[in-house]
């Protein structure tokens, strides 16, 4: 298989520490010829966690953001900067970016007062966002309905048909990651059953929600096949078909603004 896009991929975590080479090797030799390195790290005040990645590799890029968990470290110098970064030739979009109520490490308030302030920076430059949302969807879905036009991810969507259409009516992509391949996650599959062609997208999320048959391992960009294929299963299609198509929709929803998204990779610098 060749061609892949791991469209949401944490490298900058602690558990590459030891074999970051390495695990970006085994995802080209596998097929994964892109990947869009998530910035939202530990928090501010550092904002370039992914940047610092994809000025080193043609093939990795980047989003900038802060994660719900951290938005109580957000200051209107984080706000500023962001705006800043996003003029980065390798930042594609705005993420991830959201509600997060499992945990609650930041309150709820505070959480939505810094989703709503991204949505304004990603409108302003003209980015994409990528959204997470646990156990916050009504109020996520009412923010983006009240102050986002533009287009965006929902990353590893965990939703059912109900919710799926929803983002879908917003103009969102559905992106599906190791869930899909839980024996218990039928509603998922059901999901990805009846999203569009033209709105699917693959992605690790790695470390976290490795795919059947490395669940409970730590997840790497390379595993990003098995859940091509079992995407294929789940949609009467072909693993090549699969890839080529969530790979057409990447290009077509970054390369559309003007970014180096779609440029051939090389494997320089690895």
């Amino acid at each position: 298989m060749t061609g892949l896009v791991d469209s949401h991929c944490h490298l900058d975590d602690s558990k590459f520490d030891t074999d970051r080479e390495q695990v970006i090797e085994r995802a080209l030799a596998a097929g994964v010829e892109r990947m869009m390195a998530i910035g939202t790290g530990d928090g501010p005040p550092d904002l370039r966690t992914a940047i610092r990645q994809a000025e080193r590799y043609p093939f990795l890029f980047a989003t900038i953001g802060v994660h719900p968990h951290d938005a109580s470290k957000a200051t209107a110098e984080t706000f500023a900067e962001l705006r800043d970064l996003a003029t980065h030739p390798k930042v594609l979009a705005v993420g991830e970016i959201g509600l997060d109520y499992h945990y609650d490490f930041s309150p709820r308030e505070v959480q939505r007062a810094v989703f709503e302030k991204q949505l304004e920076i990603a409108a302003e430059t003209g980015k994409p966002i990528v959204i997470h949302t646990r156990e916050a969807w009504p109020d996520t879905m009412a923010i983006l309905r009240e102050r986002w036009r533009g287009a965006g991810i929902m990353h590893c969507f965990t939703g059912d048909e109900e919710q799926a259409r929803e983002a879908l009516a917003l103009g969102f992509h559905l992106s599906f990651g190791g869930v899909l391949t839980f024996p218990k996650a039928e509603t998922v599959r059901q999901a990805a059953r009846i999203t569009p062609d033209d709105r699917l997208l693959v992605e690790t999320d790695c470390p976290y929600l490795a795919p059947v048959p490395h669940r409970g391992k730590r997840n790497e960009p390379s595993f990003v096949v098995e859940t091509v294929k079992r995407l294929a299963e789940v949609r009467g299609s072909t693993a090549e078909a699969i890839a080529g198509l969530t790979t057409a929709n990447f290009d077509r929803l970054f390369c559309r603004t003007g970014l180096p998204a779609c440029r051939p990779p090389t494997r320089e610098n690895v």
